[in-house]
């Protein structure tokens, strides 16, 4: 049955939802990007959510991390109580993100950014006990614009879906990317674009399923069929598993099932590859990009559709005036949104999502100055008197 009431501004799903009436509003201050103007160097973010969503992460006990490359931010959502705590860093269009309890990666215009964890300083970040994790820029891997898109440690290798090159690549000290697998209709390795590959699902140490948004040897060819043209391939195979979608992103594992986006239309699809079907789980008012899953809950990624020749004629286009941008909480077990974020200014787009098992981490990006936040420096401690090779001092904190 479907439920098409709008409470307080709040989402609206398909199958048996109901949300909670009480919306809690807020506003943060984005302080820019480092090459804002002086005119544009404040941008006020307006936003609100459902109080389940703080009650959720709290029981979960882990926050999410959320990229959108309009605004070129990386931004960190956790619950302090019934408070949601949420920052912003800035990274050059910031696109796919990837997390391990050791490091992060977030993929950006030219680059691929890696933070390392310093979970011993977590406690000693003003305001002190309010952190339990804490991750700090420390390498970027230039890769040239290559439309970085969905990132994900695989054992201990970053793998990329490489848009621009239409392939999954790792990366490697001596080159911009190590292409690694290409769907069997591309011809040949070139920046093109041909088939918009931009996502992948992972597991058992092993990429298993990409999509993409069409079956295409043409540069930029997936763009004429791009309403219903999209498709699941298994990587080991090299056939399609699913056809028919429109503009799929975000292939994940969870749970043993198969689960991806079916952007152009706002749903959330349960995939059965052996059998090449798949059945809606939900519907949301976005367009849905950027999926990650912690215990019986699936964070949802929504989008508005720009005026763009990219999303004209999509299904979702038909409902334009409806849409939202924010994270929506699935519970999967009955298929019913159990919270929600709504950004109502400042924010347009997102493009990934990805759980993070601490409660409440601490950010240190490339540009902490930018972000408003402190700098944070992780050092040894001076050792007078021994210029030459030593035993590795125990680190030390200051910042």
């Amino acid at each position: 049955m479907k439920c098409r009431k709008g409470l307080n501004g709040g989402l609206r799903a398909w199958g048996e939802c109901r949300l909670p009436d009480e919306i809690h509003q807020n506003t943060a201050t984005d302080t820019g990007s480092p090459d804002s103007k002086p005119s544009d160097a404040q941008r006020e973010i307006q936003y609100e959510f459902t109080p389940s969503l703080c009650g959720i992460l709290s029981q979960l006990g882990v926050s999410v991390l959320v990229s959108t490359y309009q605004a070129g931010k990386l931004a960190v959502l956790a619950a302090r109580g019934e408070k949601l705590f949420l920052s912003f860093h800035n990274f050059e269009r910031a696109m796919g993100v990837a997390a391990r309890p050791d490091r992060l990666a977030v993929g950006a215009q030219r680059q691929i950014w890696i933070l390392n964890s310093a979970p011993d300083i977590a406690s000693r970040i003003p305001p002190v006990g309010q952190f339990d994790g804490c991750f700090l820029a420390r390498t970027a891997h230039y890769t040239g614009e290559i439309q970085v898109h969905d990132l994900a440690f695989v054992d201990e290798e970053l793998w990329c879906a490489n848009t621009l090159f239409s392939c999954l690549c790792t990366l490697d000290k001596d080159h911009s990317f190590v292409p690694r697998w290409k769907p069997p209709f591309v011809s040949a390795l070139a920046p093109e674009d041909r088939c918009h590959l931009n996502g992948f699902a992972a597991a058992a140490g092993r990429p298993q399923y990409v999509t993409v948004l069409g079956e295409t040897d043409a540069p930029q060819g997936w763009r004429e069929k791009k309403a219903g043209g999209g498709a699941i391939y298994d990587i080991a195979s090299g056939e399609a598993v699913l056809r028919g979608l429109s503009m799929p992103h975000s292939p994940r594992l969870h749970g043993g099932k198969l689960w991806v986006l079916d952007s152009g239309t706002g749903r959330m699809l349960l995939v059965d590859p052996a059998a090449g079907r798949a059945e809606p789980v939900v519907e949301l008012p976005g367009y849905t990009r950027g999926l990650a899953f912690y215990g019986k809950y699936a964070f949802v990624g929504l989008s508005r559709i720009r005026e763009t020749s990219v999303f004209g004629g999509l299904p979702i286009a038909e409902r334009r005036a409806e849409l939202k941008c924010g994270v929506g909480v699935v519970d999967l077990t009955t298929g019913r949104l159990a919270a929600h974020l709504e950004f109502k200014s400042g924010v347009e787009e997102i493009f990934a999502v990805e759980s993070l098992g601490l409660r409440c981490p601490a950010l240190s990006g490339p540009h902490p100055q930018a972000d408003g936040s402190q700098t944070i420096w992780k050092v040894p401690p001076l050792r007078h008197g021994n210029v030459g090779p030593a035993a590795r001092p125990r680190p030390t904190f200051a910042g």
